[in-house]
């Protein structure tokens, strides 16, 4: 069998390197999408944990200086008995997603007081005293349940909200 039939060249790895780029990149975002409903410091760690998973290579053979996902490799050690590589490929998934989290971690404690001192800046939120409240927004209509475009001051509403 000739050589070029047996390995990648150069060109078909990186060829594949950047298939599995776009194919993460396009996972990433529909992950980003499907987390983006959670609460903030739920769904940061998950995106961190997905982006850890999704990129972190590991080697192959280190002959040839050639990488993998570390993801990929350990599911096709563990699923079909190729090969011992898949120590290898959870350590260096282990190390990226330490390194990570730790990164992550010093981003949230940088953040957390320039967060506070923006809220402290800005002041409190303004209550506004003469909002009504669900009683009497609850008499009103009950006085008036044909009519929902005007609020009590007579003032036309910019919305109407359907009844139930």
């Amino acid at each position: 069998m000739p050589e070029n039939l047996r390995f990648m060249t150069e060109n078909d790895y990186l060829l594949a390197w950047g298939a599995y780029l776009v194919a993460a990149l396009g996972c990433l975002l529909v992950w980003f999408r499907l987390t983006s409903w959670m609460w903030r410091y739920v769904r940061e760690p998950l995106r961190v944990l997905v982006l850890v998973l999704l990129f972190s290579p590991t080697i192959v053979d280190p002959g040839k200086d050639q990488f993998a996902p570390a993801i990929a490799i350990t599911a096709m050690d563990l699923l079909l008995d190729v090969g011992n590589n898949a120590w290898r490929a959870v350590a260096d998934l282990s190390m990226y997603g330490l390194i990570a989290f730790v990164l992550y971690l010093l981003f949230v404690a940088i953040r957390w007081p320039v967060e506070r001192w923006w809220q402290a800046r800005k002041g409190p939120a303004p209550i506004a005293d003469d909002e009504p409240t669900l009683r009497e927004m609850m008499a009103r209509d009950a006085d008036n349940p044909e009519d929902t475009r005007y609020d009590a001051r007579g003032d036309r509403r910019m919305r109407v909200e359907p009844r139930l």
